[in-house]
């Protein structure tokens, strides 16, 4: 084993001895379910199944809708497959949990320990390992590898920094992401710098992302929202952080300048910040059952799952998370396959080359600032037309992951036939 994976082996066994303590600690805090800590060591809450089983690992949300839309068409394909999700947040957990999947269970990713690994692969011992974009935990992987999964890494995507870190230990690096069969690079940038890192050509790129369906909605909320709104303009601040919602709330005080009776969503990114931004803003919340009132300026949709209603009511949306440099931004995938103009701060690099096909195709307007977003919400609502065009803009530069995802299954179904 090359030194720098040994030494992260070794170190990952001394941690895993804290490991109790600190998942204790993350629950009381609310970022783990305390009852289900045993499956973060390993242990499995439900029964392997019977059969081929597929393993798709996901970080959180974004890359959940990646892994359940490679799960739907894999399911089409080959009906007697099984399959189990990984997830590593509460939140994409609770998103797995709001629809059912056929086959298919979910599980907290066990922390890339020794023994948690060695304790969810005795346990699953899955036919195929699939990992979505970044997820990249040496354990986990090299472990799967050594029972004899076939491994995939599905829409790899690094950035320059990642890149330039394992560069610098190439060795590992290569004993690494060689233990996978399969790589589809996400964008261009990975695909060059992964792939001379391994010696050797990747497969063309593609986002899988830019494949997600569009959300779903909630035809009762959406109606009695409908009800109380009762036909005044409405525009969504979408996945906000803190910081974000003031700068919301000043573009919504210059809104109302020129459309008196706007309504504001916001839709924080971490519910929990409900009753926070509610209080910012003086507004009623979703999560207490509340709908807006005729008087009401500002709504706070602090649920999970309910995206798509939000996007059905309100039109443009502001895709957050891309105020702050250190936010690096949120996909605006679903607000396009919604058909909502996109309106998006600058600082977009998890999503860079997501955002660069949008603009190509001149799919969203650069709002920096609480002016800016004004002046876009403003002038999208006075010309219809101009916001039609940068609507069929988005859809079009969104069908682009369509192709991507009928390849990365293709690939996938040979592995299984191999393993």
């Amino acid at each position: 084993m090359a030194l720098a994976l040994a030494l992260y082996r070794g170190l990952s066994h001394a941690l895993s001895l804290a490991a109790p303590a600190w998942l204790a600690a993350r629950a009381r805090a609310g970022k783990e379910d305390p009852q289900r800590l045993g499956e973060r060591f390993g242990r499995a809450a439900a029964p392997r199944p019977q059969g081929r089983l597929v393993w798709l690992h996901a970080a959180s949300v974004g890359e959940l809708g990646v892994a359940l839309g490679v799960r739907s068409d894999l399911a089409g394909a080959a009906p007697d497959l099984e399959f189990l999700i990984t997830t590593g947040t509460q939140t994409s957990a609770a998103m797995f949990a709001r629809a059912a999947h056929a086959q298919t269970r979910h599980q907290f990713a066990p922390l890339d320990t020794p023994g948690a690994v060695a304790r969810f692969l005795s346990h699953w011992r899955p036919d195929l390992g699939v990992f979505i974009e970044s997820e990249i935990w040496p354990n986990l992987i090299l472990a799967a590898r050594a029972q004899g999964v076939r491994l995939a890494l599905l829409n790899a995507r690094m950035n320059a920094d990642s890149l330039r870190r394992w560069t610098g230990m190439a060795v590992s690096a290569r004993r690494l992401f060689s233990a996978f069969d399969v790589i589809l690079p996400a964008d261009t940038a990975t695909r060059i710098g992964l792939g001379a890192l391994l010696g050797r050509a990747l497969a063309p790129e593609g986002n899988l992302k830019l494949a997600a369906p569009a959300p779903g909605i909630d035809a009762a909320l959406v109606a009695a929202m409908r009800t109380a709104i009762a036909g005044r303009p409405v525009w969504l601040a979408a996945s906000t952080h803190a910081g974000e919602d003031e700068v919301a709330l000043a573009a919504h005080a210059e809104v109302r300048a020129a459309f008196p009776n706007a309504l504001l969503i916001i839709a924080p990114r971490h519910p929990e910040r409900g009753a926070a931004v509610a209080a910012l803003a003086h507004a009623r919340r979703r999560a207490l059952g509340d709908v807006p009132g005729p008087d009401d300026h500002v709504y706070v949709a602090d649920t999970i799952g309910e995206m798509g209603a939000w996007l059905s009511l309100a039109d443009p949306a502001l895709i957050a998370g891309s105020l702050r440099a250190e936010l690096k931004g949120h996909n605006p995938i679903e607000a396009a396959r919604m058909g909502v103009a996109i309106l998006s701060g600058p600082h977009v690099a998890s999503f860079a080359d997501i955002y660069a096909a949008f603009a190509a195709e001149d799919g969203l307007i650069w709002t920096p600032d609480a002016a800016a977003i004004a002046h876009a919400v403003v002038q999208l609502w006075r010309d219809p037309a101009r916001a039609a065009a940068l609507k069929a803009n988005a859809v079009r530069a969104a069908q682009a992951g369509t192709g991507a995802r009928t390849a990365a299954v293709a690939a996938l179904l040979r592995l299984l036939e191999r393993a």
